[in-house]
């Protein structure tokens, strides 16, 4: 996880003055240990903006299963039942691992009924000869059962200090030894995202972001709760393309410092460093910076 909040801080100074970052989900919590670290620095390559969505920022707040589990277990329980090693003859032979069949059977088990209805449904698509859904049944599919083996000693790390010892809002949270203080963040804008019917990360978790940067301007902070989505709903499908990637466009944009010019689908340009209303269509906007 160390070299994970290291790698996000150089993504940030690689992108230079005025970029912006956002987190989806568990990478909220290095994305805004890199951000601070940064701010502790003084660096001058901080980014403009960070955007943290269903992220276990507090797991403490509003606990789902995942986080019950976690804390009622302990790291040990994590160690021997869900790690693995790679086997004969794939790349990494012998290197110890939570697979990604492991990941991926926690989460559709999480709910079970409702990928069993969506596997009938496909059946009775395919029965009608409804291509369209066919389609965007297996878009969804090929997407959420790509998942990938990770390092154990990066789980296992980001297990203990995130899910059992809440080690970032207890203000415990240390990169290779140095303090990670949020506080410490003052000129960069904050908006977090989180999803109403969440199971992964609660609603509050993400939220909780706000309290522990107590130093950024108040209007500089925003938060925003999407209605009827649930965890993947947040970064992924329509509600995200329509309700909450425009959200994140106006936020970057009127938080770019007065370098951006945003151009609707029309191509007249829009005032710079203003909350600009995004068309749900984002792949035909364009922002272009200095």
């Amino acid at each position: 996880m160390d070299d994970f909040d290291q790698r996000n801080r150089e993504f940030i100074e690689r992108m230079g003055p005025g970029g912006h970052v956002v987190a989806v989900c568990q990478p909220s919590v290095p994305v805004l240990a890199a951000v601070a670290l940064m701010a502790a620095d003084g660096d001058k390559l901080q980014p403009r903006s960070m955007t943290l969505m269903g992220g276990p920022i507090d797991t403490r707040i509003n606990p789902t299963g995942v986080n019950k589990l976690a804390e009622q277990r302990g790291i040990e329980w994590f160690r021997t039942r869900v790690i693995a090693q790679v086997p004969f003859p794939q790349p990494g032979f012998m290197r110890e691992v939570y697979p990604g069949f492991l990941q991926l059977w926690g989460f559709v088990s999480m709910n079970l009924d409702r990928h069993v209805d969506a596997h009938q449904q496909l059946f009775m698509h395919l029965v009608e000869g409804d291509g369209d859904s066919v389609t965007k049944h297996k878009e969804f599919y090929d997407e959420y059962l790509a998942v990938m083996d990770l390092a154990a000693e990066y789980y296992l790390q980001t297990v203990e200090t995130v899910f059992v010892r809440h080690d970032l809002p207890n203000g415990k949270m240390t990169h290779r030894g140095k303090p990670v203080d949020p506080a410490a963040i003052r000129r960069v804008a904050l908006l977090t995202i989180e999803g109403e019917n969440d199971d992964i990360s609660g609603v509050g978790q993400t939220e909780a972001a706000h309290r522990l940067c107590l130093n950024i301007p108040a209007e500089k902070k925003t938060h925003y709760l999407q209605p009827n989505v649930g965890h993947y709903g947040v970064f992924n499908g329509s509600r995200f393309r329509a309700e909450i990637a425009p959200r994140i466009a106006d936020f970057v944009l009127s938080n770019n410092g007065g370098r951006a010019t945003a151009r609707p689908t029309n191509g007249a340009p829009l005032k710079s460093n203003r909350t600009v209303h995004a068309a749900p269509k984002l792949k035909r906007a364009r922002a272009t910076a200095d």
